[in-house]
């Protein structure tokens, strides 16, 4: 047997009070040295320690969103907006989100709307995931770009131009939008994902006719990257919270069951096969 140090809940603050180092204590465990089927043993070398850690009401008792709307995600697309997005209350502003039905994408659409646009589309790959987008996230419009003419449906769908663009694929369907974005306007570059299994930087290059809408417009591109804004987390978090537990954020969650599935789960999720948050279910208890 290996002997092994672990940190245990020792009490409880209370509902009011604030948590104390003696809410914790050490205890000495073991671990057999043979692994029997099925198990892994691993070397812990870093642990975080975050404020939604204290009380799973944050999440109102739904653990499964600090992956996602009270997490990593959630935080993206709220700070991508904020900092990137350059929203302005009242000014008539248009949102396009492209990998709209995401993680990312159906926050992001939400929280511009929250943080003052006027209108918000999204781009997405099936029907369906269209219909959640505007029946239950608040989308003004949707456009599926499997079946869609994408530059025509946004002329009709965004006929002021495009204010800011929240891009998660990059490739041919960015260039599109850029084509129809306003000047001065501003695009959060969060992901690329029509283009992670390609041999190429991050971000991608754009082609010469694309690259020259943006100088010529003076659009905004820069490289979005969450974890440089950690000063930001604690608040966004809380903020997120809220809006959760007021019904102005919603959430959809695409759960597979068992570990064995990750595989299968993370394949889906990079040709689009989830509608919201990839999770994979691992245990109940």
């Amino acid at each position: 047997m290996t002997s092994i140090q672990q940190v245990v809940l020792n009490s409880r603050p209370g509902k009011n009070g604030e948590p104390m180092a003696e809410n914790f204590r050490m205890e000495e465990g073991c671990l057999p040295e043979a692994l029997q089927e099925g198990q892994v043993k691993v070397r812990t070398r870093y642990l975080s320690v975050d404020p939604y850690m204290l009380d799973p009401q944050l999440v109102d008792g739904h653990l499964s969103h600090f992956l996602g709307l009270v997490g990593m995600p959630g935080l993206t697309s709220l700070l991508g907006v904020r900092l990137k997005g350059h929203v302005k209350p009242g000014a008539n502003q248009t949102m396009v989100v492209s990998g709209a039905a995401g993680a990312c994408g159906m926050l992001a659409g939400q929280i511009g709307c929250l943080e003052g646009c006027s209108r918000i589309v999204g781009i997405c790959g099936t029907d369906e995931k269209c219909q959640v987008l505007v029946s239950e996230m608040g989308f003004d419009a949707a456009i599926n770009y499997k079946k869609d003419n994408i530059a025509e449906k946004l002329q009709g769908y965004c006929p002021g131009g495009v204010d800011i663009y929240f891009d998660n694929v990059g490739g041919d369907i960015s260039n599109i939008i850029i084509s129809q974005m306003n000047k001065n306007s501003h695009i959060i570059l969060c992901g690329q994902i029509s283009q992670y299994n390609k041999d190429v930087p991050y971000p991608p290059p754009l082609p010469p006719p694309t690259q020259a809408i943006l100088k010529d417009q003076n659009i905004t591109r820069e490289r979005f990257m969450v974890f440089n804004y950690s000063d930001k987390h604690e608040a966004g978090l809380l903020q997120l919270s809220q809006w959760l537990k007021e019904g102005k954020l919603k959430i959809r969650e695409t759960v597979v069951n068992g570990l064995e599935n990750v595989g299968a789960a993370f394949q889906s999720m990079m040709k689009g096969g989830n509608i919201g948050k990839q999770i994979v279910l691992v245990s109940e208890g």
